[in-house]
């Protein structure tokens, strides 16, 4: 079959497309044929081996699975031992962000992670929806009418449908990206932007009741300077001696009821199937810029990294 490779960690110069065996699925796994697998940050971040967190997943020195990609559609194709409650030929999506695998015609996934895909959706939106549908859901959580919410990197998958929840809460959203994405946010519904290369949200003496961090470069005190009395503050990712910093460090303001911490999404079948019924109900829409075969993966996994993405980048195998 064929499928986008990876054998060290590096930029995407290092990809290849090649021919590698057709998977066999294990003890509760099934394998499905790929119709569609997002593109996500965490893709990038295997991809280079950092931060150190990717690595002690992904493995230490060299990548333990030579397939990126984890937020999968596909068909089922074959039935593992001991799989029971799905058939051959049923449509389904997961986020596989420990496996991974999606950049290719098959995959094998743990059938405990997937469900069936609703009839209402496609399958590029579908892959939109469980890691990034997941953090946006996890992050939004509690959001009351009137409280204000900073996102910082709100225009890729996650931050954009974490501004649709916001705004159905009541919340009011500052948005924080490039300059390039600022009046595409306001369109969604940012009701304030700002240019992180023009502008650091933390030095500009606003306060947020939330701030949702896709990307942490910041440490605690610079942080407690953006929270209200009470606020909270999630980071996804970053480097991470910036998240070791902000996990210890934030533990003195707790005094100031100001929690700072990192975002624990609770993958799964549970979040997945939550994710794509308010996609269902309308409730979120993920915003899909481009629909790419198998042989763009280099060149979206480089887009994605550097943040110029608008949502999300879709590849169909």
């Amino acid at each position: 079959m064929r499928a986008i490779v990876q054998e060290i960690y590096g930029g995407p110069e290092h990809l290849q497309i090649g021919d590698i065996p057709v998977p066999e699925p294990g003890k509760g796994q099934i394998r499905v044929e790929v119709l569609a697998c997002a593109v996500n940050l965490s893709d990038w971040e295997y991809l280079i081996g950092s931060p150190l967190y990717a690595r002690l997943a992904g493995g230490l020195m060299k990548p333990k699975h030579r397939v990126l990609g984890s937020d999968i559609v596909g068909v089922v194709d074959k039935l593992g031992p001991d799989v029971t409650g799905f058939s051959i030929g049923d449509r389904l999506m997961g986020d596989l962000v420990m496996t991974r695998g999606g950049f290719a015609q098959f995959a094998c996934v743990g059938a405990s992670e997937m469900v069936r895909v609703p009839e209402a959706l496609s399958d590029e939106i579908a892959a939109c929806l469980p890691q990034a549908g997941g953090i946006a859901v996890a992050g939004t959580e509690g959001l009351e009418p009137g409280d204000t919410l900073l996102i910082n990197g709100a225009g890729g998958g996650s931050g954009t449908m974490a501004l649709q929840l916001a705004k159905a809460a009541g919340a009011h959203v500052t948005a924080v990206d490039n300059a390039s994405k600022l009046d595409w946010l306001k369109s969604l519904g940012a009701d304030e932007v700002i240019d992180y290369r023009d502008n650091d949200f933390a030095q500009t003496g606003q306060r947020w009741d939330r701030i949702l961090d896709m990307v942490a470069t910041r440490g605690p005190a610079e942080i407690a300077l953006a929270l209200s009395p009470g606020g909270k503050y999630w980071a996804l990712g970053g480097n991470a001696g910036v998240l070791l910093a902000l996990v210890l460090g934030g533990l003195r303001f707790r005094r100031q009821k100001i929690f700072i911490g990192m975002l624990m999404v609770p993958s799964g079948r549970q979040l997945t199937a939550r994710v794509a019924q308010l996609a269902v109900e309308e409730r979120i829409a993920p915003h899909l810029e481009a629909v790419l075969p198998l042989s763009s993966v280099p060149d979206a996994l480089r887009r994605t990294g550097l943040g110029e993405v608008k949502g999300k980048l879709v590849i169909r195998p």
